[in-house]
């Protein structure tokens, strides 16, 4: 039934714009809990990934005194990869084209992680 719910929201996420190509949802430590990911794109290795990401991220939070980290973006010639928080050992992962409008993005991401974070 969760399981079924997050499934739910990432189509949902998935299906607010175009420009998302992969949606994820990951434990902290890099276990893929739900995705909807392209063939292409292995599920194990896009929450290692992941993990090393958050960790590398939050130390640099930490390390720049910034707080606690909220999102990380990368940003590549060929498109974007936005992970935020879904409660304090989740995070939402998308994929999104170099043409996506990163505002609207933030804003469904942001929509669907405090969705998840109720769920898990």
């Amino acid at each position: 039934m969760r399981d079924d719910m997050i499934a739910a929201t990432l189509n949902e996420l998935n299906g607010s714009s175009a420009e998302i190509e992969a949606s994820a949802v990951i434990s902290t430590d890099g276990l893929v809990i739900s995705s909807l990911l392209p063939q292409t794109m292995d599920e194990d290795r896009v929450g290692a990934m992941a993990a090393a990401m958050l960790s590398l991220g939050e130390r640099t939070a930490q390390e720049l005194e910034r707080g606690e980290l909220e999102q990380v973006l990368i940003k590549g010639n060929k498109g974007y990869v936005l992970m935020t928080h879904a409660g304090p050992n989740t995070v939402v992962s998308v994929v999104a084209k170099a043409s996506a409008k990163l505002g609207l993005i933030f804003l469904d991401i942001k929509r669907a992680a405090e969705a998840i974070e109720k769920l898990i």
